[in-house]
């Protein structure tokens, strides 16, 4: 178990609560196991589809896993700083401007992921009415990630931002911290 605790990056550290990296380990596993699933899948399908006997449920399994992945990359990735987050202009600041600029930033992500929850909750309702082929499910079961997604962004933009204001953006391990080999 000790290797999956690479997955959990060190990187900025002051603005995470270690309550949460448990979170972060398991979304790590999910998106490796989505990515896993898409490529797994679309590998069978080119096999099947050459061989002249096509699976179309691979279809179906290969954009789930797709769509699964991206939104639960998207939400473990706000986590790590490495998605919906603009660092070029914050670390160039220091003071009073590097502080209002971290703020606006992840006010603009929480926004986001709030946008999220809201429009992906009703576009995940409205897919009852539309259904996937073959297998007939509802496309909701698509859509389920985008709330889920919007919350966890949410989640770990409000985690920032408390942090920040508590101990402050600029972290002394910002440069210091590589990213883990794995």
């Amino acid at each position: 178990m000790a290797y999956f605790d690479r997955l959990v990056l060190q990187r900025q550290r002051h603005l995470k609560w270690p309550a949460l990296d448990r979170l972060e380990k398991l979304l790590m596993l999910l998106c490796g196991a989505a990515l896993l699933g898409f490529s797994g899948s679309t590998l069978i399908d080119i096999l099947t589809r050459t061989l002249g006997y096509p699976v179309l449920s691979l279809q179906e399994i290969t954009s789930a896993c797709f769509v699964y992945g991206v939104f639960i990359g998207a939400g473990v990735a706000s986590r790590r700083n490495d998605h919906l987050y603009l660092t070029a202009v914050a670390d160039h600041l220091t003071g009073r401007s590097r502080f209002a600029v971290e703020i606006l930033t992840r006010l603009v992500v929480l926004a986001v992921g709030c946008s999220m929850v809201w429009y992906g909750w009703l576009n995940f309702l409205a897919g009852f009415s539309a259904y996937r082929m073959p297998s007939m499910l509802p496309i909701a079961y698509l859509y389920a990630i985008i709330p889920l997604s919007g919350a966890l962004i949410a989640l770990f933009s409000l985690e920032q931002i408390v942090n920040g204001c508590r101990r402050g953006f600029a972290g002394f391990d910002e440069k210091l911290d590589p990213e883990p080999v794995l």
